[in-house]
């Protein structure tokens, strides 16, 4: 089937990230296989990851389908986009039904996003990965892409108004080398093995990344290992 919505959206997306004058830097796109499934999976910083998370299978020419909270396909707005994307809606308390959905776009030679983190990562480190992936891969038979994202949460983010002005803002995106998900192995491992690949590409980012924190007010964006003020996950989960 014709894709009517999704290229239109991207070009959109392109239209608003050069009015904004984002400067994007991304490396490794090359590793986005060209044809067949896979499970791109990406840390989970900002509202608008899945935006950029997407934008590194494009120079392969592929498109992303999102597994997202079911909410977001309930707005007027975003709800008949995501669903004319084909993004796939994940309801907590009915995740087989998504996690079949994604599996059936795997085998049929789709690219599925994934953050394993499930939220945001309001310390803008990485926390803990959920499985799910892992499994997904596995049982469909197809590779896990790594991706890192670094300076997505100073555009949007938990906690933090939204800075869609003309900002000059850089977004830094690193594309790792596919993993394999064989099933003689355990998800648990398979998982730690691709939490540790996107570790290295998030240090790879943030040592790219162009910008520094203007002033102390300006640190908020930069986790405390950094010298930044973000608060640390132990303080995250505190206040939680």
């Amino acid at each position: 089937m014709a894709e009517l919505v999704y290229p239109p959206v991207i070009g959109a997306a392109h239209g608003l990230f050069r009015a904004l004058d984002i400067r994007i830097d991304m490396q490794g796109t090359e590793n986005i296989p060209r044809k067949g499934g896979a499970v791109l999976v990406s840390n989970h910083i900002g509202y608008l990851d899945f935006i950029f998370a997407g934008l590194t299978a494009r120079p392969q020419k592929r498109l992303v389908r999102f597994m997202a909270k079911e909410s977001v396909f309930r707005h007027r707005v975003s709800g008949p986009l995501m669903r004319a994307m084909k993004h796939i809606p994940v309801d907590r308390t009915q995740g087989e039904t998504a996690y079949q959905h994604a599996l059936d776009s795997l085998r049929a030679g789709e690219i599925i996003g994934v953050f394993p983190e499930a939220t945001i990562s309001q310390s803008f480190t990485l926390k803990s990965f959920k499985s799910g992936a892992a499994r997904m891969a596995q049982e469909a038979g197809v590779p896990l892409i790594p991706v890192a994202l670094w300076g997505t949460q100073r555009l949007w983010t938990k906690g933090r108004p939204k800075n869609l002005k003309r900002s000059h803002i850089p977004v830094t995106m690193r594309v790792g080398e596919p993993l394999e998900a064989p099933t003689d192995q355990y998800a648990g491992a398979i998982t730690r093995r691709l939490r540790e690949r996107v570790q290295e590409l998030l240090d790879a980012a943030q040592r790219a990344y162009p910008d520094k924190p203007k002033d102390a007010a300006d640190s908020w964006w930069l986790p405390a290992h950094l010298g930044g003020t973000a608060p640390t996950a132990a303080q995250v989960r505190e206040a939680g």
